[in-house]
């Protein structure tokens, strides 16, 4: 008993913060850096003694002949001459000193002239004169100390800066050492109450949570702790939001660290950063280790085209793998990984004993975005009128970070007209400007130009509510947003995890249905449709490659697999598959194409009425369209008419507010004409 509630002494020194200078407390600080200003220092007294040294060869520059008329008339102190390798030195008398003359006078010689010269000299003298060798050190000093100096104070910066990062850890210092954080409950300020709509992940995790606080209880009947657990699912889904959660819920450590933050510019980093983090895991725990985004460092080893670089990356897996698998059953430590791509990992790191459990979180269903919505909700002021079921309904393959992004946009929108709370009205601009973007009010154009985007979308909104299959019509717009120049909006009545043929057939005929209706109307066609055609052909190939829907080619997959590993597209098949499979896309396009030609041409006066009406309001919702294709008017009035003036068409920037009707976006959204800028 005693024993375990002692800890030794090691240990608890390892946990125990440090200063900024690395500095364990209770231990005598370190001495850093002193050997090395202890250097610097003498280097600096030597460079000055070099100086002094050499001061004396400095003075007033006079040509022998000068110095023989001087010495001659007494202006030189005769006992004063010496001649060294260099020149001759000599002092002026006291009289000369007391003018402004320097008091030195120096005569210099080469190793050509020194014989002659010093000939002269002793003539001159008549030998009264001293002869003084230079040191050969002071010629080293003078030629070499400034640049040891320079290199001195480069070392020592780079080894004092290099010290205090890594608290002593070698030339390299820091950057062998794990660059975690550690997180708490009171730093993430997240518990499980602030995730939503990832039910059976939660329920997961929590298990994980309840193995670390009473492990006991799960090891009773022989089971063991998962060493690891792999959080998979879209960008956005909350997978870094759940591990946020964990570290708020976890009464243990919680290490998070980034894959990127493994591999450096020096080889062999990213294992030592591995071992060194496992190591503090271990004396730390029960604890969690969170690696996000792990695909950065688990890539499939030996695949695709890689270069040196990639054997960094490999030692870096391996040394996790190593770790991984070398925990004992009482290690109570886990490891908590999380990719949005995990059909690239290595297949030994996501094998059982290492990644015991794969938990995929997915996007929300209906039910799951409400109480997003409502989690996300908390934060703001709304109105009576808000009505987070239509827009839940309404938010079709969104993910948390969609809806949060929708909150927050509404948010900043109501802030901006100066409301006291958010409207209904704000919530769906809000999920319009995320979804496609801003809408661009103020864009003026072209009368011809705004009659053919009118008949584009007239013809997508009818083909959308007379085809039975196709997803219900919610509101059809011609006012620009983001790169669309308008859009046709419908209304899933489920949540849809797969597509049937039935579905797919209306959706190519209302795919094709802007076309049509411009080209009857303006005897033209546009680039408006780029986006259509893609849709169609992208679904038309999906219907052939993946999902067997085509009778000349069968229940055949020719998709192959897509690992990105590679720049070559993988091809399993002939070239006479290929092109069965391009006249399988060109017919079922064409089939579709025909289909929404004949309807429309049934329906030519409901796309007038619409594209009319869509001249005059803008934006009309289901019930105003259907209005329309019944024969029936409109009884509201355009902005132009509230004013009093203005033409019957209004302004580019007079959008009547729609009625506060939920409006969505469809599985696959159907393209509109883009900015002709």
């Amino acid at each position: 008993m005693s024993k375990n509630n002692d800890p030794s002494p090691k240990k608890n020194d390892e946990h125990k913060p440090t200063d900024p200078k690395g500095n364990k407390p209770g231990s005598p600080p370190q001495k850093q850096g002193k050997g090395m200003f202890g250097f610097f220092v003498v280097m600096l007294m030597v460079l000055m003694l070099v100086m002094f040294l050499s001061s004396s060869d400095k003075g007033d520059i006079i040509t022998f002949q000068e110095f023989k008329v001087s010495y001659e008339s007494g202006e030189i102190d005769r006992d004063s001459v010496t001649i060294n390798e260099t020149g001759i030195n000599a002092r002026r008398t006291q009289a000369e000193v007391a003018s402004d003359t320097p008091s030195i006078v120096r005569v210099p010689i080469t190793h050509i002239t020194r014989e002659e010269i010093a000939r002269q000299l002793f003539a001159l003298t008549n030998g009264n004169f001293k002869e003084k060798p230079t040191s050969r050190w002071v010629d080293f000093l003078l030629a070499f100390g400034p640049l040891i100096l320079i290199i001195g104070l480069i070392w020592f910066f780079l080894a004092r800066s290099m010290k205090a990062a890594g608290g002593g850890g070698g030339m390299i210092g820091s950057f062998g050492k794990s660059r975690h954080k550690t997180m708490t409950k009171e730093m993430t300020g997240i518990t499980f109450k602030d995730v939503a709509g990832i039910e059976e992940a939660k329920t997961e995790v929590t298990e994980i949570i309840e193995f670390l606080k009473n492990p006991k209880k799960f090891t009773r009947l022989g089971g063991r702790i998962p060493r690891g657990v792999l959080l998979s699912g879209l960008p956005g889904c909350g997978k870094t939001l759940l591990a946020k959660a964990i570290a708020g819920e976890a009464d243990v450590p919680f290490f998070s660290i980034s894959g990127s933050d493994f591999v450096e510019m020096f080889v062999g980093v990213g294992a030592s950063r591995v071992r060194d983090l496992f190591k503090q895991a271990k004396d730390a725990s029960p604890c969690i280790i969170f690696l996000d985004e792990i695909d950065a460092i688990g890539r499939r080893r030996g695949g695709g085209f890689s270069g040196g670089g990639n054997d960094e990356r490999e030692q870096t897996l391996n040394a996790i793998l190593v770790e991984m698998d070398g925990f004992g059953s009482g290690d109570g430590v886990i490891v908590i990984a999380a990719t949005n791509r995990p059909d690239v990992l290595d297949p030994a790191l996501i094998r059982p004993g290492r990644f015991d459990r794969q938990i995929q979180v997915p996007l929300p269903d209906v039910a799951g975005r409400l109480e997003i919505l409502k989690v996300h909700s908390k934060k703001v002021k709304l109105g009576p009128n808000v009505d987070m079921e239509k827009i839940a309904r309404g938010t079709p393959t969104f993910s948390g970070a969609d809806l949060a992004a929708i909150i927050n946009e509404a948010a900043i929108s109501a802030t901006m007209l100066d409301k006291e709370f958010i409207e209904h009205e704000d919530l769906e601009e809000a999920r319009d400007k995320v979804k496609f973007g801003r809408a661009n009010k103020s864009r003026v154009r072209e009368k011809d130009e705004n009659k053919l985007v009118a008949y584009h979308e007239a013809g997508h909104a009818v083909l959308q509510a007379q085809l039975k299959d196709a997803d219900p019509l919610h509101k059809v717009t011609i006012i620009p947003r983001g790169d669309f120049g308008g859009a046709t909006f419908a209304l899933p009545e489920k949540d849809r995890t797969g597509y049937g043929l039935k579905w797919i057939h209306a959706t190519l005929r209302v795919v094709c249905g802007g076309r049509i209706a411009e080209a009857k109307a303006m005897d033209d066609v546009s680039s408006g449709a780029s986006g259509d055609i893609r849709q169609a052909t992208s679904l038309a190939r999906a219907m052939i490659l993946e999902w067997g829907m085509s009778a000349k080619l069968g229940f055949v997959n020719y998709a192959g697999q897509d690992t990105r590993e590679t720049f070559i597209p993988e091809k399993d098949y002939s070239e006479d598959t290929a092109r069965v499979i391009d006249e399988e896309t060109r017919r079922i396009v064409d089939e579709a194409y025909a289909e929404a030609e004949k309807i429309l041409n049934e329906n030519w006066e409901k796309v007038e009425a619409v594209a009319q009406a869509l001249l005059k309001y803008e934006t009309l919702t289901a019930d105003e369209v259907h209005k329309l294709m019944r024969g029936e008017t409109l009884q509201r009035s355009t902005v132009a008419d509230l004013l009093g003036s203005g033409p019957s068409t209004p302004a580019p920037d007079s959008k009547p507010k729609p009625d506060p009707t939920p409006d969505a976006e469809p599985d696959l959204p159907t393209d509109t004409l883009p900015d002709p800028a």
